[in-house]
This record gives C-alpha cells, sequence and structure tokens, in this order.
C-alpha cells in the first residue's frame, strides 16, 4: 500500500514543517503540498494532484482533518470519493484510519452527524420561510419588472420593434433578466 501524504497551509507566512516531518515520519511515498490556500476551496493544486496520484490499494494521509477540507459535509464527501475507488484515508492527529473497522466506525459516525446537520438546517431554512410567508413576506428573487413593462417587451419583440439588448437597456437590466421574465 502507498501512502500519499497531503499537507496545506492557509497563508504563505505559515509553515509546512510540522506537518511535513509527520507525514515523513510515517513514510509516506508521495507528499502533495498547498501553501497560502484556504481549506475552504476544494480548488487547491496540492490536492489535486494528490487525489490524481492515489489509486485502488493506496492510501490518502493528512495531519489533520482541516488540511484537507473545512466543511465535515466536503470532507465526507472526498473520503467517500476515495473510498469508491478503493483508496484508504488516514488523518494522524484525529486518529481516523479506514483500514481498520475502529477509523470507519468514527468516520460513519462523522457522516451521520452531518446527514442529521444538513436535515436540520433544511428544515429550520423551510420552518424559517413558511413563517416568513404567513406574515406576508415575499420569498425570492425580487422581481425589477413590472407585468406591464414584461407584456410591453414581449409585444415590442413580437413587432420586431426593438432587438432585446436594446430593452434590457431601456429597463436597465441584463438581458438574461430580461430573458427570464419573458420565459
Amino acid at each position: 500500500m502507498r501512502k500519499i501524504g497531503y499537507a496545506r497551509v492557509s497563508t504563505n507566512e505559515q509553515h509546512l514543517d510540522l506537518q511535513l516531518a509527520a507525514l515523513r515520519g510515517i513514510r509516506c511515498d508521495l507528499i502533495f503540498t498547498d501553501q497560502g490556500i484556504s481549506g475552504a476551496t476544494f480548488d487547491r493544486p496540492g490536492l489535486a494532484e494528490a487525489l490524481s496520484a492515489v489509486e485502488a490499494g493506496d492510501m490518502l494521509v493528512v495531519w489533520r482533518l482541516d488540511r484537507l477540507g473545512r466543511s465535515l459535509i466536503d470532507l465526507i464527501n472526498v473520503i467517500n470519493d476515495l473510498g469508491r475507488e478503493a483508496v484508504e484515508f488516514r488523518s494522524l492527529t484525529e486518529a481516523i484510519d479506514t483500514s481498520t473497522s475502529g477509523g470507519r466506525l468514527t468516520f460513519h459516525i462523522m457522516a451521520a452527524m452531518a446527514e442529521f446537520e444538513r436535515s436540520i438546517l433544511s428544515e429550520r431554512t423551510k420552518a424559517g420561510m413558511s413563517a416568513a410567508r404567513s406574515r406576508g413576506s415575499f420569498i425570492g428573487r425580487p422581481r425589477v419588472l413590472t407585468r406591464k413593462q414584461i407584456d410591453d417587451a414581449r409585444a415590442a419583440l413580437q413587432a420586431d420593434l426593438v432587438s432585446l439588448d436594446m430593452l434590457a437597456e431601456r429597463y436597465n437590466v441584463h438581458r438574461r433578466t430580461l430573458v427570464r421574465a419573458l420565459k
């Protein structure tokens, strides 16, 4: 089993030394890094290289879970994707190792908690929207064109009196906004 290490720091002033020492200490075969890149995005060159390098039977290793990503949901998605490719995952600090039964149990408990968090958030959002509607609040994108403007624009276009771009400029909206309103 090859061990592919990944290390990341958020700013250029931070150092990778501690993470690299830990990854070398467990004898990673390859180590990929990102420096000065936030964990909030998964668009990271070093991570992309690490994920491209792992193959079935390999293990992706990080020093801590937050080095892979900030969001629990995103972490679970990445680890599940690795699992589908028969790639194991290990986080040194949290002692999560999906090649062991205890590590898989820990990971599945985290996944269940993330799913629970998602469903509670969804329920709260729906309840909040329902309460706002019952108070008379409008939910969604506000209309920028009146019904009369939409009807006038449609008639002008059908009569071929003016272009879509000219109408968008007249009503001070983007062309896509006008097209969406005309649907």
